[in-house]
């Protein structure tokens, strides 16, 4: 381990005084690898009347106004964002080199998750989808501002942007998709310095991979993003290496990090869709072997019996705002949307609990012949132990109940706080007892 910390000091030292990447940025302008997803001017066309696209341009209309929904609540940034900025709690950085950000001081930084969830960017892929589904050029010109805006702001290896390789791989993800949506409409003048930083994104993820530092969700979501810009980007220097090592790191992972009986190591129910996500999403990109699948089943299974038939999560262990694609909406039902691309991918026809649960991800993933997908009666419910997890799944007829009687999640508690014995109760479709899990990552002592 010190000998890989050495190694990655030195390399970050050595990327901020010689910042690297630009000349294959140049032969990238072509375009990203096609085939690997799917045209996405067909998927709006198939989306255009749905009442999905009605909120996608709602929340986007937000966005122009520079009102960011996050974490359920509104923050307003005015005419010109302060990307460094926790909006929250009136609090600012400055741009020293990453490894000196105090983001973990609230006193001097906020709340570093309220600054990092604005900067994952995904509302830019959101701004594109409005472009897609209304035609309405305001959108991506919004979306081409913003990235300028936080070109300028965020110079590379400085400030608390650069602070944690997972923000950067889920705004490089962003950006991967901003790119594939909305690419072509670019200005010229920002394609060459998008690409650049874009790439820049690839070479310091993996320079910073969380081998051990946060070997869970962390590593997975960088390995992911790690293979996805090098499948995407071929003409990136180091597209084929980027891709190899970000492919071998998440079937590592898959086999790590998944119990037998299909449960997520750190014992959180959001985490396992989060985590759940990331696997979906390489097996997206890389086509891996039906061995892959054969791991990936039973983590679709677990989650399906958390749900239970109106498709709402218990919120047993932490749960960070946070999702993998379009993070906006209620997130106790985010698993739905989740769900619909297991039974498409594994052709699980009783998984998808309606057709419109295909619009917020399958679709965009897999493309407009998903929404062709047949459905099949729910298979009759029954009570369920996972013993790996230590999680119960009881059910008799409309009532619901899950309850963690387990042990704490990997090494130190992973995101299972607290939360021995907790249990969610449903009945008829509403919450009648809940034991929620963490109030919140960093704020006062007292609250």
């Amino acid at each position: 381990e010190i000998y890989f910390r050495l190694r990655q000091e030195l390399g970050n030292l050595a990327m901020f005084l010689f910042p690297p990447g630009g000349a294959g940025a140049g032969h990238a302008q072509a375009g990203s690898r096609p085939g690997l997803l799917p045209d996405s001017s067909v998927v709006a066309a198939a989306l255009r009347e749905t009442p999905y696209a009605a909120e996608v341009e709602r929340v986007a209309g937000q966005i122009l106004r520079h009102r960011f929904p996050i974490f359920g609540i509104t923050v307003e940034t005015g005419s010109a964002i302060d990307w460094r900025r926790d909006y929250l709690h009136g609090v600012s950085t400055g741009t020293p080199y990453f490894r000196r950000s105090p983001y973990l001081d609230f006193s001097r930084a906020g709340d570093h998750k309220a600054i990092w969830e604005l900067n994952r960017h995904q509302h830019l892929p959101l701004l594109a989808q409005a472009f897609l589904l209304s035609g309405r050029r305001e959108y991506v010109d919004e979306a081409f501002r913003q990235v300028e805006s936080w070109l300028d702001a965020n110079p590379f290896l400085r400030g608390i942007n650069w602070a944690s390789a997972l923000e950067v791989a889920f705004r490089a993800l962003s950006w991967a998709w901003l790119w594939h949506m909305a690419g072509s409409e670019m200005p010229e003048a920002l394609r060459a310095r998008f690409l650049t930083a874009l790439e820049r994104h690839g070479l310091y993820l993996e320079r910073n991979l969380s081998v051990y530092f946060s070997p869970n969700t962390h590593l997975l979501g960088e390995a992911v993003a790690l293979h996805a810009l090098g499948a995407l980007f071929p003409a990136f220097p180091h597209a084929a290496r980027w891709a190899v090592t970000g492919g071998r790191i998440v079937e590592e992972q898959l086999e790590r990090q998944v119990r037998g009986d299909g449960s997520h190591f750190e014992q959180s129910a959001y985490y396992h869709v989060y985590a759940l996500d990331f696997f979906l999403l390489y097996r997206v990109l890389a086509e891996p072997s039906v061995t892959y699948d054969v791991r990936l089943a039973p983590m679709a299974e677990y989650l399906d019996a958390l749900l239970g038939d109106d498709g709402m999560l218990p919120l047993i262990g932490d749960d960070d705002g946070g999702r993998l694609f379009h993070a906006y909406g209620e997130r106790a039902g985010f698993g739905r949307a989740t769900m619909a691309t297991c039974s498409v991918l594994l052709e699980r026809p009783e998984w998808l609990r309606g057709l419109d649960d295909l619009y917020e991800q399958a679709v965009w993933w897999l493309g407009a012949g998903v929404l062709g997908a047949r459905s099949a009666p729910p298979v009759p419910r029954v009570s369920r132990f996972f013993p790996d997890s230590g999680v119960a799944v009881m059910v008799a007829d409309d009532v619901h109940l899950v309850v963690k009687a387990g042990p704490l999640g990997e090494g130190s508690g992973g995101h299972s706080h607290s939360d021995v014995l907790s249990l969610t109760a449903r009945a008829r479709g509403r919450e009648i007892l809940i034991d929620p899990g963490t109030f919140t990552y960093v704020a006062d002592a007292a609250e």
